[in-house]
């Protein structure tokens, strides 16, 4: 189980907003999180290590996470654009801002919990 226990809900359920929130007022990271957001700002892709697909969702609670999506292993979300629900599962690392989801997608190696995105009837992992 990853650092800081484990918030495990089904997409699109209310109770993710109030872990992730829990998550983010005690500084909590590496914890396992899902839920359901709206995005609100397309960001342009990191490049490093890995390519990541970046974007910001607003929660039904009004918090703000960004979503970092390594597109060297899950693939891109094709025609993701703002105002587009998203369900994700992924792992919390909190920040100021809101924090940050992350390893929305399997792991190559097998060592970490498998993370995805849903957007649009597709599945990305």
């Amino acid at each position: 189980m990853p650092a800081g226990g484990l918030h495990s809900t089904a997409p699109g359920g209310g109770s993710g907003d109030a872990a992730i929130a829990e998550d983010f007022q005690e500084h909590k990271s590496n914890v396992s999180v899902s839920g359901r957001g709206t995005v609100i700002k397309m960001l342009p892709d990191a490049f490093g290590e890995a390519r990541h697909q970046k974007f910001l969702l607003r929660l039904d609670s009004g918090q703000t996470i960004l979503v970092a999506h390594n597109i060297d292993i899950a693939g891109r979300v094709e025609g993701l654009k703002e105002g587009d629900a998203v369900e994700f599962s992924g792992e919390y690392v909190w920040d100021p801002q809101g924090g940050v989801v992350h390893w929305t997608h399997h792991d190559p190696e097998g060592r970490h919990a498998p993370g995805w995105l849903r957007h649009d009837g597709h599945f990305y992992q």
